[in-house]
């Protein structure tokens, strides 16, 4: 029987017709863009999340530049933000022609380091080439970043946070949402995510009524919103009144609808994999060189379970030959890719993600994984002797 190294399939039979049904109903009701669908999803991921506020938009890319254009932030800002993530944490940034501003990860969580971010800022400030403004904490594979040590360093200096939560919305540091200390969280709907569509799709999530306000403008054209027509008359359709330049940059009605009744399951399926994560460190403890490390009072929505290994490259050779699939996040650390390694790195260099990206190596993750299958993959990683 093949294994499913992210089985979708399994949870749309587990949810018994109710995506068709969903998906239907807005074919048929037609409203295809920012249909009574998305406003829906938007109130109910507002309120999962803890946010006053959330706006969906095209994905998480996107989700990432809005607020970085809310901000203003261009030519001769710093926006600092891990190496060991996907390049959209930093690909956005030189768009506004800002530069990002690589850091190293902590050795347990492989989220941000507050230690080496604090020695980044301050290297950048005694430098005088560019001023920080901005900080972007990944929650890589699920699991939050440091955000209380993370917050009180933007604070010190004057900086936005943004929790880019691409990867593990739904998680919280004992019962709070990274919302808690992040000026705006964001995240993306991408099928393979936890919580996913059947498409592209991305959200923001903030408290903060006038940055809402102007991302529902940026994601719209730069429509005029509430606050752009306080003592101005206009009786038209407000996206044919555009105040700022923005984009275009929604969420489809159908992915809303999926993601309202994946979003109804959405809490009961962390705590699935919870228990999947759990099953997995008990069992592979003894065969690998570390097992994921969730401190305590932390929950991970467990995007990706994620070991190391002495041998990483062997161990991925000898679980296919066993029909078991893998993925390595991040075989080339961003600061080392191409298109990234003349931008500003922490001071020391980062050698936690250097040394990472030989190791690591991801396992089958779901919320449907069975304990039959999962035996079979901790009886093939078990089994190697390289």
């Amino acid at each position: 029987m093949t294994i499913a190294f992210i089985d979708l399939q399994a949870q749309r039979l587990r949810l018994d017709g109710r995506i068709e049904a969903a998906v239907q109903a807005a074919v048929v009701g037609g409203a295809w863009v920012m249909g009574p669908q998305v406003r829906q999803f938007e109130s109910d991921l507002a309120a999962f999340g803890g946010a006053k506020h959330a706006l969906g938009c095209a994905n998480g890319t996107d989700a990432l530049a809005l607020p970085l254009m809310a901000w203003g932030v261009g030519q001769g800002d710093a926006v600092f933000v891990p190496s060991f993530t996907f390049a959209a944490t930093a690909e956005i940034v030189p768009w506004f022609d800002a530069e990002p501003v690589f850091v190293d990860v902590d050795a347990r969580t492989y989220n941000m380091d507050p230690g080496h971010l604090e020695a980044a800022i301050e290297a950048v400030i005694a430098e005088g080439r560019l001023t920080p403004k901005v900080v972007i904490a990944v929650d890589l594979f699920g699991q939050p970043a440091d955000y209380p040590a993370i917050k009180a360093i933007c604070d010190k200096h004057g900086l936005k946070l943004v929790a880019d939560s691409a990867q593990g919305f739904g998680c919280t540091l004992d019962g709070k949402h990274p919302l808690e200390w992040a000026d705006i969280t964001t995240t993306s709907f991408f099928p393979a995510k936890p919580l996913g569509c059947y498409g592209d799709g991305g959200a923001v999530l903030t408290n903060d009524d006038d940055l809402a306000q102007l991302i529902d403008s940026l994601r719209v054209h730069g429509k005029a919103v509430a606050r752009d027509l306080v003592g101005r008359t206009f009786e038209h359709d407000p996206k044919y009144l555009n105040m700022r330049i923005g984009l275009n940059s929604r969420l489809d009605t159908i992915q809303a609808a999926v993601l309202i009744e994946k979003l109804k399951v959405f809490g009961e399926e962390i705590g699935m994999r919870n228990r999947v994560a759990a099953r997995y460190n008990d069992l592979l403890r003894p065969h690998v060189a570390a097992v994921p490390d969730v401190p305590a009072g932390n929950i991970s929505n467990w995007a990706q379970y994620t070991i190391e290994h002495e041998d990483r490259d062997g161990l991925g050779a000898h679980l296919k030959d066993q029909g078991v699939p893998t993925a390595v996040y991040y075989p080339i650390p961003l600061h080392l890719q191409p298109a990234y390694e003349m931008y500003p790195r922490g001071p020391q260099g980062l050698p936690v993600t250097e040394r990472l990206k030989d190791r690591v190596i991801s396992l089958p993750m779901h919320a449907d994984l069975d304990a039959a299958t999962q035996d079979r993959i901790i009886a093939a990683v078990a089994g190697y002797k390289g």
